[in-house]
C-alpha cells in the first residue's frame, strides 16, 4: 500500500510541473525543490525508529545538494551554446561527476 501513494504523490507532483509549465516559467522551476521524495524516504526511515539511520539518509541527502547545484549551473550555463536537450544531457553528466565526488571521494582523497 506505501508505494500505491508514493506513486500517486508522485504522480500528482509530476502533472502539476507539467501543468504549470504551460502557464509559466517560474513555479516549474521552484516546485521541483519542495523536498516531496526526501520527505518520503524520511518518512520512511523514521517508521523505523532508529534515530541513527534518520540522520544517515538526512546527511545522505545534503551531500546530493551540490550535485544539483551543478546540474542546475550547467543547464543555464550551456543553453545558450546548445539546444535544451543537450543542455539536459551535459546536466545530467555533471550530476554524475559531481556526485560521484561528493560520494565516493572521500573513500579515495
Amino acid at each position: 500500500m506505501d508505494i500505491l501513494w508514493k506513486s500517486i504523490i508522485g504522480g500528482v507532483l509530476t502533472a502539476i510541473i507539467v501543468w504549470l509549465s504551460k502557464r509559466g516559467n517560474i513555479l516549474p522551476g521552484i516546485l521541483p525543490l519542495f523536498p516531496t521524495f526526501a520527505l518520503i524516504a524520511l518518512y520512511m526511515v523514521g517508521m523505523k525508529g532508529d534515530a541513527g539511520g534518520f540522520r544517515q539518509a538526512s546527511y545522505a541527502g545534503m551531500k546530493t545538494i551540490p550535485a544539483y547545484l551543478a546540474f542546475l549551473v550547467t543547464c543555464y550555463l550551456s543553453i545558450e551554446k546548445v539546444g535544451f536537450r543537450i543542455a539536459l544531457v551535459f546536466g545530467l553528466v555533471a550530476w554524475l561527476v559531481t556526485a560521484l565526488v561528493f560520494f565516493l571521494g572521500p573513500k579515495y582523497f
